[in-house]
């Protein structure tokens, strides 16, 4: 079965650089093992460019082995300078304990913490925060050259620019992180993207220097950085982040983002990021050749990922909403489904009163004029609220708006604009 696991990442895209890839193949063929990929609670929520090197961890687990999930709730108070060019913020501790309790739900999405080979959450704080400032140099600085370290991308991309002892110690910190799991929990390999090859390596280093076994055997690999075909960022939309907290990215907003990927990128998302078999996303990439009207790629990746991260209700309310806007009838949502679905479309603020329909439309510039306005509203290209409007004379008033909060008009087949009180 595990033969086949390295084989699919490589066919996945998943597989950038190995410390011993022949070695490694064999460990994963041969044991069942326990690897961890680690996150620092920079927020309280992870975003869906911290989820590729975990969905490779679940790979691994659905083939039986162990992941070990490392929340750096230490490391977090010190900041990586992996892929940064300028220093980071530094966090307080309730803060970062904050991001702890959002990260920790978000993981439990992802993985099966029940079986045999169910899931463990660490904490790095757990061992790293009584370590005192001695006891760190004498123990772990006395290991690694300055040297060495400076050799290091994530270090020598900053010397430039400057990076303060802070950032400089990261990676000895997470390279006792490593040394740690190694010890403790038999965990024989680190995965991460391929800005932490330099942290990775260097836990490598570490766990010979500390171990000082010939036989002490561990590895590291990375997952290529996900870009789009048109060499512009993944993941991030004109509002920002695509966030895996439902309050930050709603699940319309999330489904949305995945359905929206461009036909050059969907196939290689499918491999990326779901776990359907190679036969499915083959047959997927020949639609996207042959029908790519249907969209049937995006539908199944946004499917799968909203499922996924938020499960089958909201996956089936983020459909809902997706019809009702494609069809118009907006009748079909509740208040907050409406709320969520026009978040993002253009908006006009009005006063409460009562109006009519042509002298409202123009207000809220939907109309140019009042001719414009009358001749909107007679041809039936007005809708309030999803209801059509033909009658010039009709008023607006408190029953067209929703929680006394706002009023969505359309124009036209695709035209909205949600007017707020």
């Amino acid at each position: 079965m595990s033969n086949k696991l390295m084989e699919d990442l490589q066919w996945r895209g998943l597989l950038y650089q190995q410390t011993d890839e022949e070695g490694l193949t064999k460990l994963v063929e041969d044991e069942k093992i326990s690897l961890y990929c680690g996150v620092d609670p920079t927020a309280d929520s992870m975003h869906i460019g911290h989820i590729v090197p975990l969905l490779t961890l679940r790979r691994f687990q659905q083939h039986g082995h162990r992941p070990i999930l490392l929340v750096g709730g230490a490391t977090g108070m010190i900041g990586d300078p992996s892929g940064r060019s300028e220093e980071r913020q530094l966090q307080t501790t309730e803060q970062v304990e904050e991001n702890v309790k959002g990260i920790k739900t978000q993981m439990e999405r992802i993985f099966d913490f029940e079986t045999e080979n169910g899931a463990k959450m660490v904490n790095n704080n757990d061992w790293i925060g009584g370590l005192t400032l001695i006891e760190f140099l004498r123990d772990y600085g006395k290991l690694l050259g300055v040297n060495y370290m400076l050799a290091k991308d994530n270090v020598a991309s900053r010397l430039e620019e400057g990076i303060s002892f802070t950032e400089f110690s990261y990676m000895l910190i997470q390279a006792i992180d490593f040394n740690h799991l190694y010890s403790n929990y038999g965990c024989r390999v680190q995965i991460g993207g391929s800005d932490q090859w330099g942290n990775i390596t260097t836990g490598l280093e570490m766990i010979r220097k500390v171990q000082q076994d010939e036989d002490t055997k561990a590895f590291g690999f990375t997952i290529p950085l996900v870009t789009k075909a048109d060499g512009t960022k993944f993941g991030k939309t004109a509002g920002g982040a695509v966030w895996l907290d439902a309050k930050k990215t709603s699940p319309y907003e999330f489904y949305q983002f995945w359905v929206n990927t461009a036909d050059a990128d969907v196939v290689k998302y499918l491999k990326i990021f779901t776990f359907l078999e190679r036969e499915e996303i083959e047959a997927l990439a020949v639609s996207v050749e042959e029908e790519a009207h249907l969209r049937k790629a995006q539908k199944t990746l946004a499917e799968e990922m909203t499922k996924l991260i938020h499960g089958e209700e909201a996956l089936e309310q983020a459909i809902r909403i997706s019809q009702a806007l494609f069809s118009g009838d907006l009748k079909a949502l509740s208040v907050d489904e409406m709320r969520d679905a026009f978040k993002d479309v253009p908006s006009a603020k009005m006063v409460k009163e009562d109006k009519n329909i042509v002298d409202f439309i123009v207000e809220a510039g939907i109309s140019s004029s009042k001719r414009q306005g009358r001749e909107d509203v007679s041809n039936g290209a007005i809708s309030v609220n999803g209801e059509r409007i033909q009658d010039t004379a009709y008023m607006m008033t408190e029953a067209d708006r929703l929680a006394d909060e706002f009023t969505i008009i359309r124009r036209g087949k695709r035209n909205y604009t949600m007017i707020q009180f």
